[in-house]
């Protein structure tokens, strides 16, 4: 079978098929080969398995309308892209991280079972995690190793908090390099960084990892949001960018990491008062460039009617609006418009032939330029990370 597209065969197949073995029996097992855990702590590691009766799936609503909905979209989703198809990127991560959720929702083993082949395969195959686009996918190994304990996914996640900790470059300021290791260019902050290294320590969720997440949130506030609240796309980076533009996915990866990290301190009785006060700002902005008739966002959000109504930056702020009113961040007036979202994310999900659910209307990958530029992008079906950013809006909106 052919390696997945744009990944390195580093090991040697078979001692990496051996590694894979070794994960499967510790997780069959039910045991730690891994004392230490991810982030290397040095505590023990003890399984721990979802529960229908977890606070975390019973809050969702596993019988409702919108979980209901989320598992059409992925069970497409997995039918059409085998797992050991996809790519180690951030696209492919993002519908890994939605499964995990799902998964936590519905103990449906396939959701399981998917995310735990995609990772298997490219611990056999090899993996890099050399920008920030290339953590996304460790928040699967994270729950695996939780729930196994098994070292070869604890491996991975101490992998990503390694090259966040010690490896990428970063900006004078000590902001992440959006291109991790690369000497081509200057340092450089992107906002959607915020989202792809960010659930690794969100999620890694001890003492250091929390503060590495607020320290690089600030610095990214400090740098990209304006005082409209809203974040522009990229600081130092080589090409030119237009001054107010407001790309909306790249705003809507901020709110959803933004509320779940705060959602974090929370767990441990903290606040960080800096970036709660920093995502007010932001959600302000977020709300009144809401379209009023679609309940979807533009895709420059400050800029109605200028380009086209997007699909997965909509998804996000509908996730990032939800943990927040969850949690008690953001108050019952923000209701309005995570209602509206939805009922505009689900006008994007059409049926295709075989009556399934298609997410349509997901603009393509972004790069930092111009007005011009972001008009360029076209917009696509069933997209890794359009689809995730639906499955992540419909579990985490569902039972509000």
């Amino acid at each position: 079978m052919a390696a997945p597209p744009r990944t390195p065969r580093r090991p040697p197949r078979v001692r990496a098929l051996l590694v894979a073995i070794a994960a499967s029996a510790a997780a069959a097992a039910g045991c730690s080969s891994d004392p230490g855990g991810p982030g290397g702590s040095g505590a023990a590691c003890t399984p721990t398995s979802p529960s229908p009766e977890d606070a975390f799936a019973l809050e969702r609503a596993p019988g409702s309308e919108s979980i209901a909905l989320a598992r059409a979209v992925a069970d497409r989703w997995i039918a059409e892209h085998p797992a050991e198809s996809l790519s180690w990127d951030w696209g492919e991560g993002t519908v890994m991280l939605s499964l995990v959720e799902l998964y936590r929702v519905t103990q449906h083993a396939p959701y399981r079972d998917y995310y735990r082949r995609y990772i298997d395969r490219h611990i056999e195959y090899g993996y890099e995690i050399t920008t920030s686009d290339r953590c996304p996918p460790a928040t699967a190994a994270l729950a695996l190793h939780e729930e196994s304990c098994a070292a070869p996914y604890g491996k991975i996640v101490d992998d990503a908090l390694r090259y966040l900790y010690e490896e990428a470059r970063r900006t004078e300021q000590g902001g992440i390099n959006h291109l991790g290791v690369s000497p081509l260019f200057e340092p450089t902050l992107w906002v959607d960084s915020l989202f792809m290294f960010g659930n690794v320590l969100i999620r890694a969720g001890d003492p250091r990892a929390l503060d590495e997440f607020s320290n690089q949130f600030n610095i990214f506030a400090s740098l990209l949001q304006d005082e409209p609240g809203l974040f522009r796309h990229a600081y130092n980076w080589a090409t030119p960018q237009d001054p107010d533009v407001y790309w909306a996915r790249g705003n809507a990866w901020v709110t959803a990491a933004g509320y779940d990290y705060l959602r974090a301190r929370a767990a441990r009785g903290e606040r960080d008062e800096a970036v709660a006060a920093s995502l007010d700002r932001q959600v302000a902005a977020v709300l009144a460039a809401q379209d009023p008739e679609t309940g979807l966002w533009w895709t420059i959000m400050n800029r109605p009617g200028e380009i086209y109504l997007e699909t997965s930056a909509t998804a996000l702020f509908a996730v990032g609006l939800a943990r927040g009113l969850r949690h008690g961040f953001l108050d019952a007036s923000v209701r309005p418009a995570i209602d509206s979202a939805m009922a505009g994310v689900r006008s994007r999900i059409e049926e295709d032939a075989s009556g399934r659910p298609v997410v349509t209307g997901i603009s393509g990958p972004t790069t930092v330029g111009r007005l011009d530029d972001y008009a360029e992008v076209e917009l696509g079906d069933d997209i890794s990370y359009g689809v995730g950013a639906v499955v992540l809006a419909l579990v985490e909106t569902s039972g509000l």
